[in-house]
Formats: structure tokens, C-alpha cells, sequence
């Protein structure tokens, strides 16, 4: 096995023991085997756009299978361990540390992970049955390294998520659809420059500061997701909605207002 995945094996056995002291082996899924949880969204998809390998787990051994404990490990080595208790009802203890590596060694070890079990369609499989000893060649390196370029939309569009924007109270607090948004030029690196509004807001209604609000994008996207495909549009682009699921370049046209069901 892979000396990472070892050292990851080792550490989520050995927090276990110290903060999980009455779960033994026999109640855990295969005595505590540790399965790499990538049938979500893959490890190219996790590694260029979460910077971390999709997570590994380790499952109760009851008829709910809830997690015993969840680590992700990030492209720098960092590491970030959650364990529950009560059978995964607990509440969690998290433990950060980090992985004894050199940097080049987690990005042939998501390589050999993308290639032994993605690409061979293993998916949420035990660690210990997917070939992880082998290193990958050169070519196989500069293959994964150019396939970046296919998660570059992803990995904009989740930095608009995290930036703040400025959202109708209609939209926050009242349960509207976003029916107007326009992207001007953000004010700092915090900045998205996104406007979201109802689409119906009179003048008056939105001279009162009351009545609109600073909230990251990725929370006006939660309330409405048809937002989502359209937060990396450029800067100086309106759109207007024209269906439920639809929204348009703002050309005058009338809009859609509606409620959120």
C-alpha cells in the first residue's frame, strides 16, 4: 500500500482509540477498514477544484452504516479528521495535522488513485483493494497536470461562491426568485460585483438600506440554484429571468417574478 495511505490508516486508528476508547474493531465495517469515498465527484474533480483527495471513511457496523470517522487530506498535506461518536450520532471531534510527505508525493499518489480507481470504475472501495504501489510514469504525470484545464470554470465559479455580493431583502427574506442580476466591477478581492434582485423593486424600495444586503454568492445560490450557471458571466453582464429555470441577457425584455416553492 501506498506509504500515505498507511500513514492515513494509522492515524484515523490510532485517534480512535484515544477519543472513541469504548468502539472496538468488531463494531466498525470490516473491523475498521478505511474506504476512499471518491464515487461522488472523482479525484481529478476533488484534487484541482477542493484541493484535497475526495475524503476516506471509516463505517459503523449496524444497519444505518453511519461514519466512524472522515478525513480529508488537502494538496499541502494538511490533514482535517472528523470521528463520531454514539454510533455516528455524536457529535464530532475534528483533529488537524498533517501527513509526512514531500509535496510531489501527494500528486502521484491522486494520479495512482485517479488511475487504479476511477479509471477503472472502483468506486468508494476499501483502501486495501485498490492498487496503490506503483508510481506513475512522467507521461502519466503531465496527463493529470494538463487536465487542470477542464476544472478551470469549476474552480472560478467556487471562488465567485465565496465572495460577497449585494442581494434584495425580496430575494433574502421575503422568498423571491432571483429575477435580475447584473455583475459590475467588484471593489476588492471580496467582491463579486454581483447584484441580485426580485426583479419588480421600485426605486424607493431600494434607496432604503434597509432593504438590501451584503451575503456571499453561494448563499443567494443555496435559496435559488439556477443562479449557480451564471455567476461566472463577465463583468458588466445583466440577466433577466424569463422562465423558473431560465434567465436571458438583459435587453430590455420583461422579466419573470416569481416565488420560491
Amino acid at each position: 500500500m501506498n506509504p500515505i495511505l498507511t500513514q492515513i490508516q494509522d492515524l484515523i486508528t490510532a485517534n480512535l482509540r484515544e477519543h472513541l476508547p469504548d468502539v472496538i474493531p468488531a463494531d466498525l465495517e470490516e473491523g475498521g477498514e478505511v474506504y476512499y469515498m471518491n464515487g461522488k465527484n472523482g479525484t481529478e474533480f476533488d484534487w484541482y477544484v477542493n484541493c484535497h483527495l475526495p475524503c476516506f471513511m471509516v463505517f459503523y457496523a449496524d444497519k444505518d452504516n453511519l461514519g466512524a470517522a472522515k478525513l480529508s487530506l488537502y494538496d499541502d498535506g494538511g490533514v482535517l479528521l472528523y470521528l463520531y461518536g454514539d454510533h455516528g450520532r455524536g457529535s464530532a471531534k475534528e483533529v488537524k495535522t498533517y501527513i509526512e510527505c514531500e509535496p510531489d508525493d501527494l500528486l502521484k499518489l491522486a494520479v495512482v488513485l485517479r488511475m487504479n480507481a476511477d479509471d477503472k470504475r472502483i468506486w468508494d472501495a476499501s483502501i486495501s483493494k485498490i492498487e496503490t504501489d506503483g508510481a506513475p510514469s512522467a507521461e502519466e504525470l503531465a496527463e493529470f497536470s494538463d487536465n487542470y484545464k477542464y476544472y478551470e470554470k469549476s474552480i472560478n465559479r467556487k471562488a465567485i461562491m465565496g465572495q460577497l455580493c449585494v442581494a434584495s431583502r425580496k430575494v433574502i427574506d421575503d422568498g423571491y426568485l432571483v429575477g435580475y442580476m447584473t455583475r459590475g466591477e467588484p471593489h476588492d478581492d471580496q467582491d463579486s460585483g454581483w447584484e441580485f434582485y426580485a426583479g419588480d423593486e421600485s426605486d424607493e424600495y431600494l434607496d432604503d438600506v434597509k432593504n438590501v444586503c451584503l451575503c456571499y454568492v453561494n448563499y443567494v445560490c443555496g435559496l435559488d440554484p439556477v443562479v449557480t450557471g451564471y455567476i461566472d458571466s463577465e463583468t458588466g453582464t445583466g440577466f433577466v429571468r424569463v422562465k423558473s429555470d431560465e434567465f436571458e441577457v438583459d435587453k430590455g425584455q420583461k422579466g419573470f417574478v416569481g416565488k420560491r416553492k
